[in-house]
């Protein structure tokens, strides 16, 4: 199967697993997920994840994180950047998103990296995402 926009399947493939409450979820791996899913660990919105080795295709399992009564700590995520249109920003027209709550994702010329991180090192780049 050829994917178009192997990024927002994961976020997709996260969204659908969010919705009916699974533990796990699988995702095929890339240097770019990899990257992804680390700022979602380093944000609180998952609990951990690893890169699992099966042959020549490595896949990330992704722990999704639950707060009491199996409340989502993802409530939301959106692909910004899709490869019809990708969207750029200056370091200055990266948005806030629900009052610092939610997290911008970047894809920069030093690597991917929150919104505030990129705002802070005052670079622009690629916006991949954000989630809530």
């Amino acid at each position: 199967m050829n994917l178009t926009d192997p990024i927002a399947d994961m976020l997709s493939r996260i969204r659908n697993a969010v919705a009916v409450r699974h533990d796990v979820v699988l995702v095929p791996g890339s240097n770019s997920k990899v990257a992804l899913a680390r700022i979602m660990k380093d944000e609180g919105f998952i609990e951990d994840f690893e890169i699992l080795r099966s042959g020549p295709q490595r896949s990330l399992r992704i722990r999704l994180k639950y707060r009491e009564r199996k409340e989502p700590a993802i409530t939301g995520l959106k692909r910004v950047s899709k490869p019809g249109l990708r969207r750029h920003m200056g370091s200055k027209e990266i948005p806030r998103l629900y009052g610092g709550i939610g997290v911008a994702i970047m894809s920069t010329s030093q690597g991917v990296m929150t919104g505030s991180e990129a705002r802070r090192r005052g670079i622009g780049g690629e916006f991949v995402c954000y989630l809530w």
